[in-house]
């Protein structure tokens, strides 16, 4: 079962595989990975604790970034939009990409919700595209 908040895809390659094939895809929508959390280094360097390879990442485009932030200045504190590349099993990872439209829910701004509908909809092409793994 997918959650509300998030697309989910599950593709047949290793987390470093994957990782790239998103930020492939992602370029296709004019969007990018801006920043990255190895969470299994984290948990192992901080917490002493063992746990599959797993990543979170910020997800951009500094158009929709721009069109949001010009509308409601205040609404930076939600973006990046949040992304979770995991491989629980070897070699077949897990994606999660949150919906904008999560972050659409917290305003009332017409401009807002319109750059989070232009966003939600790139991020469905993209998991799409990496489901039929068609990414160049």
């Amino acid at each position: 079962m997918n959650p509300h908040y998030a697309f989910i895809v599950e593709i047949d390659q290793s987390i470093a595989a994957a990782t790239e094939t998103l930020r492939t895809a992602l370029v296709r929508e004019q969007m990018g990975i801006v920043s990255e959390v190895d969470v299994q280094a984290t948990l192992k360097n901080r917490l002493g604790l063992d746990s599959h390879p797993q990543r979170l990442l910020g997800i951009c485009s500094p158009g929709i970034a721009h069109a949001l932030m010009a509308a409601e200045p205040d609404i930076g504190a939600l973006l990046p939009c949040g992304a979770s590349v995991a491989e629980a099993v070897a070699g077949r990872t897990r994606i999660a990409l949150q919906d904008p439209l999560v972050i659409a829910a917290q305003s009332q701004n017409p401009q807002v919700h319109e750059a989070c509908e232009r966003a939600s909809a790139a991020l469905r092409r993209v998991v799409d595209r990496l489901g039929q793994a068609v990414v160049a």
